[in-house]
């Protein structure tokens, strides 16, 4: 298992190109790295949550769609201005919120804790498993050369994101495309998934202080996964942070 200061490492080594902050200077981010989580199916525990944030996004949506929240409606502007098409590509958020009317999947406790946090606190929250990592994660706008191993159609195949797209990757190439939209094969959180890499971010009108209650919640539910969990965490973006650490 890895020690807080190798989490602390790995956090260390992210950033964001200055191509996306020309693109969205009020982008910012939470990081959290995560191990000595103990894999399990959906519980009790991780249905009741979801079971409020599906209580949420339904009060939240009673009054409005979800594009005209006003952190969904600055998504999809994020989106339009590297060509992507929101009504086709939704960012993470908002596909969350529209999917929580009828209810949200049950996939495991560790999928299922990170989706509630995102429709409960409304933001964007992407999950990887740390495992699949190569090097340090960075937002770029891609070249259109990189590599993105995803599933189309039942089959595994690997595509190319658009030039000038907002992409998470790593050394080995695409790990999420789009900003928020799609996330890789590679780097998927798995049912046996022990270390996990999460990426909250955000837009105005979002607040870093908003952004960081998010993390503290799915921090602390996160420590209730394993008697050994450790936890490392990092703002991105704006005035930069030094990594912190939590844990047993």
């Amino acid at each position: 298992m890895r020690d807080v200061e190798t989490l602390q490492e790995f956090l260390g080594g992210a950033r964001v190109d200055a191509a996306v902050l020309a693109l969205r200077p009020d982008y910012r981010a939470v990081l959290l790295a995560v191990d000595g989580l103990v894999p399990g199916p959906s519980d009790d525990a991780s249905d009741r949550l979801l079971q409020a944030a599906e209580a949420s996004a339904c009060e939240v949506l009673s009054a409005r769609s979800a594009e005209d929240l006003p952190h969904v409606a600055a998504w999809r502007e994020a989106y339009k201005s590297f060509g992507a098409k929101p009504q086709r590509t939704r960012n993470s958020l908002e596909a969350l919120l529209r999917r929580a009317v009828s209810g949200l999947p049950r996939v495991n406790r560790l999928t299922d804790i990170y989706n509630a946090v995102s429709v409960l606190h409304q933001v964007p929250l992407g999950g990887e498993d740390l495992e699949g990592y190569a090097g340090a994660p960075r937002l770029i706008r891609a070249t259109g050369s990189e590599l993105f191993d995803t599933i189309a159609g039942g089959a595994a195949m690997v595509e190319h994101p658009e030039p000038g797209e907002v992409v998470w990757c790593d050394d080995d190439g695409v790990t999420c495309r789009r900003w928020n939209w799609r996330q890789g094969r590679r780097t998927q959180l798995r049912d046996e998934t022990t270390a996990a890499f999460f990426i909250l971010d955000a837009l105005e009108p979002i607040t870093y202080e908003a952004l960081d209650a998010a993390a503290e919640n799915l921090a602390a539910r996160l420590e209730r996964l394993g008697p050994d969990v450790r936890i490392a965490r990092r703002r991105l973006a704006g005035t930069p942070t030094p990594a912190t650490t939590e844990g047993n």
